[in-house]
Order: structure tokens, then C-alpha cells, then sequence
């Protein structure tokens, strides 16, 4: 395949079986099949462009020969690729899930051909190179996202898919305006071309007021403090499998497009912009733990620390060293792994028992020592435990902000790590430990094996991470120096070749 089709390959792909899907709706058996054969080509086509782009080639694709920054392009390099593959790492524990829960009527409502519309979107906004067709895979992802919660799913709590749909709406007309205050001042839309005229431009305070626009888009879509409320509600509401999916992937479209556009177009002032993120990254880190601590039902302690995870990514981002994008990265990676495989332990909790609020529940380790011990290796990574995933992300954090004297973020992010452990204590201990409080399911207990295995696989993946960190962090720290020393992707984009 050529270079040029591989990089359209992950859009095209899903939006073909999409299409098929729809068409065969009605076929449940021949739904599912072409569900979980689209996601496995679809990680093999992922893996495939990540092992083009390692060696540090930069590919474009050029919609109908156009040249930039005229046509629309894709773009993918180490950091895009990367990401794209992890969207099918997540997708496929997602899909097997659902293909346990999901109930045949809302198989029959479209669901896995909705599934591939979101991953669509969420691997269109990774391999964009403009910023207004960003805008457009972000609607279709949301779009997708609206049929698959609050329109699909009947039991959806109305409030919250009002609140939902209607935060996203207004966010994404903020985006509309600050795409259209962009291309009035710049001239130019294309991410790469964007970043010659920047650097040449003689008042930077107008690019400042600029990139506060899209700082505030992003942040909301990140769920970066105070833009989070959203979260909690939408995915406490979704199906335990989609929450999974959203967990690992939706916030990090956010967090990407962040990192995107301020290490390519809109560099950090260290004296405003950069300060300010470091601020806003504290405060995420510790609102969002807190209002887990303060939960009692699993998905919304889950879904709280989602919003304080996405808080060391912004810190990260805001210490601005090539160490701390790559502990960011790393991070990413991490949290998406990790998160999704708790949501998964929630939803096979949830299928036997019929409930996951910490209230009912009490002594599952007993008949059920895996659903324990997965949940357990889980939590502890989220928590930053070594050797697992998550001690590397934080531990590359501290050490890049130590390295630029952040003190007092690094001390609340220590302390973000301690609630974080508490608060994975209290559900350990709360549904696993103590006396049996609820009764199972005896017709659905013997799923317990087939449910578990997505999260089983990503806590794997997640102890991986931890024991291959040093060559893992290597390949983060390549990515890095991509975001940090543009000049490659600009001219993979500009020149008529497109490969660097």
C-alpha cells in the first residue's frame, strides 16, 4: 500500500464498514462479525503506518492532489500514529465487551455502525493537518457519540444528555469562532502553514488572544478544569462499555489537539500561557480527585479521576521540556489503557451483580478472585504504583518538573497520587472485601470470564508498559522531539513531496 493511502486508510476504513454495517443492520450475526473483523484490520493498518512513520518520516496524504495549504491533508508522524493505534487498543476490549452486554435492540439501532462512525472521527482528529477539518472530525465523533448515549440508549437520563449535547454544541461554535477570527488574521487554516506565519508575525499579543480561543475549545474538550462537568454525568449514564471507550479516547482527542496546536502553531509564553496551564493543571489534578473521593458508586469514582488524570497530561504540557511531552505522551498512553480497563471491571461487575454503587456491594473477591485481583493490578497503576504504568507517567512528570524547579506542581501532583490510591482502596474494598452484600446472578455468572478478558488484556498492556518503560519512554521521547523541532512536518507538508 502506498504511503499516501495508508495515512487515509484509518478514516476510509472504519467509514466503509460503517456504511456496510448500516446496511445490515437487521443481520445481527453478520453485524457482529463485520464489527470485529473491521476493528482487527483496522489495528493491523494501524500498526503498519506506525512502523512507516518510526524511523521518523513524516507521511501526508494529499486530498485530490492538492497542494497545501490549499487542499486537505493528513498527516501522520510518530505522535499521530501512535495515537491512532491506541484508539484500537481501547476499541477492540470495547467492542468484545459489547458484543457481551449490548441487548439485541440496540444492536438493531445502528450501535456498531455508530461505533465505527466514532472511530472515525477520533482517528480523522488525530491525523489531521488543518484546523478546520479538526473541528469537522471532532462533530463527527460528538455526533456519533449523541446517537450512541443519550438518542440510542432510551434508558439515557435526560438531563444529562441535554447537558452533554448542549456543552459540546457550545463549544464547538466557540471553535467555529475562533476558527473564523484564525483564518481572518492568519490567512491560512493548514496546521503547518499556520506555524511559518506565526513565527513571523510582528505582534504576538494578537496570536496570545488567538490561542486563549482555542485553549478554552480544547480544554472543554479535554475536560480540563473548570470546562469537566460534563464528564462525570455522560459517562456514568453511558453503557459500561462505551464509558470504557469514551474514557480511554474522547478526552484524549482534547488533550492531542492541545498538544497539537501549542507545540506547532501557538508556541507556550513562559511568563502567561505556560504558567497558567501549570495552574490549570493543579487545579484538574485536584478537583477532580476530590470528587472521587467523594463518590459511592464505581463509575463516577472512575469517571472523577478521568478529570484528574487529564491533569498531569496538561502538566506536561504546561512544564513545555521535551522530558515532560514525552512523560505526557506516556501518559496518554497510560490512562487510556489503564481507565478503560476499570470501566470494563465495572461493567462485568455490573452485569452480574446489577449495580455498581459501593452501597450494595461487598465480598466479590470471594466468588470471584479474578474480578478482584484484575481490578486490583488496575487500580494500583492508576494510582502510580511501581513497577506498574502509571509510576513511570508520574515519575517522568516530577523528574522533567523538578528539572525546570516546578515545585508546587510536582508536590500536588504527589499528593493527587495518595487520594487517587484511597479512593481505589475504597471501591477494593468496598465491592471486593468484607462479607458477600449481594447476591449474583446465577445466569450471568459464567459470563464473569468472557467480560474480563478486555480488561484482563489492557492491564497486561499496562504492565508492559511498566516493565518495557525505559524502551516505551524512548519511543515517547522520539515523539516528542518531533513536537519540539516542527521544521520536519512543516516541510513534509508544504513540499510537493510529501515525505520527509
Amino acid at each position: 500500500m502506498a504511503d499516501a493511502d495508508l495515512v487515509i486508510a484509518p478514516v476510509l476504513w472504519p467509514l466503509l464498514t460503517g456504511i456496510a454495517l448500516a446496511l445490515t443492520r437487521r443481520d445481527r450475526a453478520r453485524q457482529r462479525s463485520f464489527s470485529v473483523i473491521s476493528v482487527l484490520v483496522g489495528l493491523l493498518l494501524a500498526l503498519v503506518l506506525m512502523g512507516r512513520v518510526l524511523d521518523g518520516h513524516i507521511l501526508v496524504f494529499r486530498a485530490g492532489d492538492w497542494p497545501a495549504p490549499f487542499g486537505i491533508v493528513l498527516v501522520a508522524d510518530r505522535l499521530s500514529a501512535l495515537m491512532v493505534a491506541l484508539t484500537y487498543v481501547v476499541a477492540i476490549p470495547g467492542l468484545w465487551q459489547s458484543l457481551q452486554v449490548i441487548p439485541p435492540e440496540l444492536e438493531r439501532r445502528s450501535y456498531y455502525a455508530l461505533f465505527q462512525l466514532l472511530l472515525m472521527g477520533i482517528n480523522g482528529a488525530f491525523l489531521t493537518g488543518d484546523i478546520f477539518n479538526m473541528f469537522v472530525w471532532f462533530e463527527v465523533l460528538l455526533i456519533a457519540s449523541y446517537a450512541l448515549v443519550p438518542i440510542l440508549n432510551r434508558g439515557y437520563p435526560l438531563q444529562e444528555g441535554f447537558k452533554y449535547m448542549v456543552f459540546n454544541m457550545v463549544a464547538s461554535t466557540l471553535f467555529v469562532v475562533a476558527v473564523a477570527v484564525l483564518y481572518g488574521v492568519m490567512g491560512t487554516l493548514n496546521l503547518a502553514d499556520l506555524a511559518v506565519r506565526a513565527a513571523q508575525m510582528e505582534d504576538p499579543r494578537l496570536l496570545t488572544v488567538i490561542a486563549m480561543l482555542f485553549a478554552v475549545v480544547f480544554a472543554a474538550k479535554a475536560a480540563l478544569f473548570p470546562l469537566y462537568f460534563w464528564l462525570p454525568g455522560g459517562y456514568d449514564a453511558a453503557p459500561t462499555p462505551l464509558s470504557g471507550v469514551f474514557a480511554g479516547l474522547l478526552t484524549k482527542v482534547g488533550m492531542y489537539a492541545l498538544i497539537r496546536a501549542f507545540s506547532l502553531v501557538f508556541p507556550l509564553d513562559p511568563d502567561f500561557t505556560r504558567r497558567l496551564v501549570l495552574v490549570i493543571a493543579a487545579l484538574t489534578m485536584s478537583i477532580g480527585v476530590l470528587g472521587a473521593v467523594a463518590q459511592v458508586t464505581m463509575k463516577r469514582i472512575l469517571a472523577y479521576h478521568s478529570i484528574s488524570q487529564i491533569g498531569y497530561m496538561a502538566m506536561g504540557l504546561g512544564l513545555d521540556t521535551p522530558l515532560a511531552l514525552a512523560g505526557a505522551v506516556y501518559f496518554m498512553i497510560h490512562h487510556s489503557v489503564i481507565k478503560s480497563a476499570l470501566f470494563f471491571v465495572t461493567g462485568a461487575t455490573e452485569h452480574v451483580t446489577g449495580t455498581e454503587s459501593l452501597k450494595q456491594l461487598g465480598g466479590l473477591a470471594r466468588p470471584y478472585p479474578a474480578l478482584a485481583a484484575v481490578f486490583l493490578v488496575a487500580a494500583l497503576s492508576l494510582a502510580g504504583i511501581p513497577p506498574l504504568s502509571g509510576f513511570f507517567g508520574k515519575l517522568v512528570l516530577a523528574q522533567a518538573g523538578l528539572a525546570v524547579g516546578e515545585l508546587a506542581v510536582v508536590a500536588v501532583s504527589i499528593a493527587v497520587s495518595f487520594f487517587t490510591l484511597f479512593s481505589m482502596m475504597k471501591i477494593q474494598v468496598g465491592v471486593f472485601w468484607g462479607p458477600l452484600r449481594h447476591p449474583d446472578r446465577p445466569a450471568r455468572a459464567g459470563a464473569v470470564g468472557r467480560l474480563l478478558l478486555p480488561a484482563a488484556a489492557l492491564v497486561l498492556v499496562s504492565v508492559g508498559l511498566g516493565i518495557g518503560a525505559h524502551g516505551a519512554l524512548g519511543l515517547m521521547q522520539q515523539a516528542a522531539a518531533q513536537l519540539v523541532d516542527p521544521a520536519a512536518y512543516i516541510e513534509a507538508v508544504l513540499a510537493p513531496g510529501g515525505r520527509v
